[in-house]
């Protein structure tokens, strides 16, 4: 992984995790290899959905929703094949479990984030019904309270959320907690490794999307040099150079805001407010009403895009806390088994 500015290194700082899945000497049988097949398979199609069919569609809310019920689905197919794998928690390297909780963890972070983003922004609706009813009214000072609302709202959108802003931090250190140990006499685990690396990949580059989205800069957008071995890789890479790209092009065209129904409804602002300021002119009360009509529909839009998003980063969030409190529940109940005292501890591990 590397910065736009960087360059390009190895998502793994240490060999390749994928030599051990290698046709020649290979030790899984078919049963593994189909298993680890279907779960790629699926990741594959999952990812050519994130690729956009025009450029318009990236940063929509809508998209947006999409890549996040993407790693929702992408999360519980991790948990099914865990369970297809018949690969019990008692019989996970200690490596592997951190791994797992290290990460987990910090994707609690990130949709904490994600989240306190999404309601700021939604609360700014406010603002904007307050600016609609009192734009219904003929009156001056009903006018004047309206462009209060409207600046309100322009202020409230423009602040800075320090969670967003330390979600590259977030991310830096998910980066780093990544390097994974090789599997040694585990078939089941060399699996079970190579499409925690598919969840990964993802997980890391839709977190460092969103981030940048919000924090309305490409420094905070990775670029992600994976292995060609996987058979989702070739998808990744293409999805994530189109996505990039045009990411990278609407922050130099010195837009205020890439997020596009926040766009859509700051150009309609950008209508009225003049209007407002300046008093209608008669001849412009139609155009007037038009635009009125048409900030209440952008307006709609972007709460309601904001809701379903927030939906499904509170889905994401609500699953990934299940897995960490399944794999911790089960960890606590092999060591009172064994009587080791390791895992008493092990959800402290951050």
């Amino acid at each position: 992984m590397s910065r736009a500015q960087d360059p390009p290194r190895g998502f793994f700082p240490f060999g390749n995790p994928f030599r051990m899945l290698s046709p020649k000497g290979s030790d899984l049988s078919s049963r593994l290899l189909s298993l680890l097949n279907g779960f790629e398979v699926l990741l594959t199609e999952r990812l050519k959905k994130l690729m956009p069919k025009n450029k318009d569609d990236i940063l929509t809310l809508t998209w947006m929703k999409l890549a996040m019920e993407s790693l929702c689905e992408t999360h519980s197919n991790i948990n099914t094949l865990i369970t297809d794998l018949q690969l019990p928690v008692s019989d996970w390297e200690e490596k592997w479990v951190d791994v797992y909780l290290n990460i987990s963890v910090k994707l609690l972070d990130l949709c904490n984030a994600f989240s306190s983003e999404l309601t700021r922004l939604n609360q700014g609706d406010l603002f904007l019904k307050c600016a609609l009813h009192n734009l219904q009214s003929d009156s001056g000072e009903k006018y004047l309270q309206a462009r209060s609302s409207l600046d309100s709202w322009r202020q409230h959108v423009n602040a800075n959320n320090h969670r967003i802003e330390n979600c590259r931090a977030v991310l830096d250190s998910l980066v780093k907690s990544l390097s994974l140990p090789k599997v040694k006499n585990s078939p089941k685990g060399k699996v079970l490794m190579r499409a925690f690396y598919g969840v990964k990949v993802q997980t890391v580059y839709i977190c460092s999307v969103f981030t940048a989205a919000w924090s309305d800069s490409s420094k905070d957008l990775f670029d992600l040099r994976v292995s060609e071995k996987p058979l989702w890789a070739k998808v990744f890479t293409d999805m994530q150079s189109v996505v990039n790209d045009e990411i990278r092009d609407m922050f130099s065209s010195g837009r205020t805001t890439i997020l596009k129904e926040l766009e859509s409804v700051d150009a309609s602002v950008e209508k009225l407010y003049p209007m407002i300021q300046d008093g209608i002119d008669p001849v412009e009360v139609e155009t007037f009403k038009v635009y009125i009509m048409e900030l209440g529909t952008q307006a709609e839009k972007l709460s309601q895009g904001l809701d379903q998003l927030l939906e499904e980063v509170d889905s994401f969030f609500k699953m990934t806390l299940s897995g960490r409190d399944v794999l911790l529940c089960n960890l606590r109940s092999s060591d009172s088994i064994s009587g080791n005292s390791v895992g008493e501890d092990v959800g402290l591990r951050h």
